[in-house]
């Protein structure tokens, strides 16, 4: 038995959150999932602070662009700044196709950038061949 990927997810929209869930549940990969709904919380969950002093680090962390308080753009850069943090890949899933919004991401050292499709089957297709690309390299094994 492996331990869990554990996966970070950084989402506003309940229904997007529910989706992510269940790409990974149709994509059989051994998964815990932390939920933040802002980039406040995000940067308080990374840095153990607040409520989340006992959390354990993610492996891989599935980050939106337009969120409350601290957008996804400015939470890449705390990650990027923070060396106890920087191995920790990052995929942004966001509904912005903006070019603008896709080269800021790999500029500060996103690991991959998936534009959320309206169809549920395209957004599970998308999931696993990004996180197909990411799995092994980051999936702790026992």
């Amino acid at each position: 038995m492996t331990t869990p990927l554990h996966i970070l997810l950084v989402e506003d929209n309940a229904g997007d959150i529910l989706l992510t869930q269940v790409a990974f549940e149709e994509l059989g990969i051994h998964f815990k999932m932390s939920v933040v709904n802002d980039g406040d919380e995000a940067v308080d969950f990374l840095s153990r602070e607040g409520d989340y002093q006992q959390v354990e680090l993610p492996h891989l962390l599935l980050l939106d662009i337009n969120l409350p308080k601290k957008n996804g753009h400015e939470v890449l850069k705390y990650i990027e700044a923070n060396r106890s943090l920087c191995h920790i890949p990052v995929i942004m899933l966001t509904t912005s196709s903006s070019k603008k919004d896709i080269d800021l991401a790999y500029e500060h050292h996103a690991s991959g950038f998936i534009t959320k499709p309206s169809n549920v089957n395209d957004f599970i297709s998308a999931i696993g061949t990004t996180i197909g690309v990411w799995l092994p390299k980051i999936h702790p094994a026992d």
